[in-house]
């Protein structure tokens, strides 16, 4: 039976972390792990909710060293955890705040472990067949569904990322990393802590999530150091600060990122931006430098093969073949096109374009801060009418349509056109289908109030 290490490290006492602005050692960080692991209670099922990050890192650990497997549901609300009570009886929270959610054990996280880093002689090491963690898709198209990760998997996911972006030929590749993704996510999982775990590098366990705190946060951290972040961070953090700090490497995902915006961000924290591509099912697949092109690189070993209309994943950390859901052009050495998602393909009177496509022009629009097209539900035989909501404070609704129609088909433009003071958008930046279709019927109640 393989093993692998729970960490990569060149000496044990080495930072792992930064918190609070102190550096946590690789030896604190295991004595801590293994103080927790024996406090953990009675169930194989864990649900990891710590928003601090070194707290969340220090968890998953207990947890893989006691066997337990992390639940990781695509939200955490209280219907998503009775999901996840249902799905694993014996589940139980582990939590550094309230037990907000209440309907399901809970254990809060110490505030002191009580540890002895002094007798950590050593990195444990786990089979590489160990079930990890259950990770949850959205459910968007119907019922969350859940996808067993292994912990050898896992490991070649974030090695093959590191390989991609070069991480190992740094002069110094003693690197550190800043999310405004939460670790819970799939993409924060893997790239704020499993790049760190595996690959020698450093986390900040600060919450960064407005602009300020990102360009603070990051500003403490040494060189070389990665922002991992999102298109809508992103955007907000150029838009909101006159000063970005330099970095070594920015890495965006959860939605596409433009052309113009990749080139602004690399000009700005003087350094290049990798985008990466990758599903809940799949894990992190492949990788590009926005700014340079529009081909992405397949991670180590995968695959793509199309097969009954749809393009497969298969190979490399992938636990079983995925359908995708975009569509997908082949290139020689590895490397594809993204033609757009099949769930956004919009066909209005023989005439087909894309929300994602759609999205891009909206946003391009001076005065234009956010904004999104929304395809309510409709019958097929029935005429579609899209609508868009829109953040443009000093845009009026007409002026918005007008720069539409010099950007796109009549046929697409926005039947209603809503303008807010802002997006509810999540953590990851995503704005979720309920959440617009909430925000229609908002809209459609308080037109019906005013014309009373």
């Amino acid at each position: 039976m393989s093993t692998l290490p729970i960490l990569v490290t060149r000496s044990l006492d080495a930072p792992l972390a930064f918190r609070q602005g102190q550096a946590i050692s690789v030896r604190q960080f295991i004595a801590d792990a293994q103080a927790l692991a024996d406090r953990l209670p009675t169930g194989q099922h864990l649900l990891n909710a710590c928003a601090d990050r070194y707290r969340f890192a220090v968890t998953l650990v207990a947890g893989m060293l006691s066997e337990r497997i992390n639940l990781m549901p695509s939200t955490y609300t209280r219907e998503s955890v009775r999901e996840m009570l249902a799905f694993a009886p014996d589940a139980f929270i582990v939590s550094d705040e309230d037990d907000a959610f209440n309907v399901m054990p809970c254990m809060i996280y110490p505030d002191t472990l009580d540890t002895d880093p002094g007798s950590v002689l050593a990195v444990p090491d786990l089979p590489a067949e160990q079930r990890v963690a259950w990770v949850f898709t959205s459910g968007s198209t119907g019922s969350p569904v859940p996808h067993l990760k292994t912990w050898g998997k896992l490991v070649a996911n974030t090695r093959g990322a590191a390989r991609l972006l070069d991480i190992d030929t740094w002069p110094d590749p003693r690197f550190t990393l800043l999310g405004t993704v939460p670790p819970q996510h799939m993409y924060g999982f893997e790239s704020t802590i499993l790049l760190a775990l595996q690959n020698g590098g450093a986390f900040s366990a600060d919450r960064a999530f407005f602009p300020a705190e990102v360009v603070s946060a990051l500003q403490a951290l040494p060189h070389p150091r990665v922002l991992i972040t999102t298109p809508y961070h992103l955007n907000n953090i150029l838009r909101a600060e006159a000063a970005c700090p330099s970095a070594d490497l920015l890495l965006s995902a959860t939605a596409p990122l433009s052309d113009a915006l990749a080139l602004e961000a690399e000009s700005r924290f003087g350094c290049p931006l990798r985008e990466i591509y990758g599903s809940t099912e799949t894990g992190q697949i492949a990788m590009r430098r926005t700014a340079t092109g529009e081909d992405w690189q397949l991670f180590p070993g995968i695959e793509l093969t199309d097969q009954d209309d749809a393009t497969w994943a298969a190979g490399g950390h992938i636990e079983h073949a995925v359908p995708m859901g975009d569509r997908i052009e082949h290139l020689p050495d590895g490397r594809f096109k993204l033609l757009g998602r099949n769930a956004d393909l919009i066909n209005i009177a023989g005439k087909r374009s894309s929300l994602a496509y759609l999205d891009r022009q909206l946003q391009s629009i001076e005065g234009v801060v956010d904004g999104a097209f929304h395809l309510p539900p409709h019958e097929d035989d029935t005429l579609v009418r899209l609508a868009a909501l829109v953040v443009a404070p000093g845009l009026s609704q007409s002026d918005i349509t007008q720069a539409l129609r010099e950007r796109i088909d009549p046929l697409f433009l926005p039947r209603p056109l809503i303008l807010l003071d802002q997006l509810p958008r999540n953590a990851t930046g995503k704005l979720p289908y309920a959440a617009r279709e909430q925000l229609l019927r908002d809209a459609h109640n308080a037109r019906e109030k005013g014309a009373v």
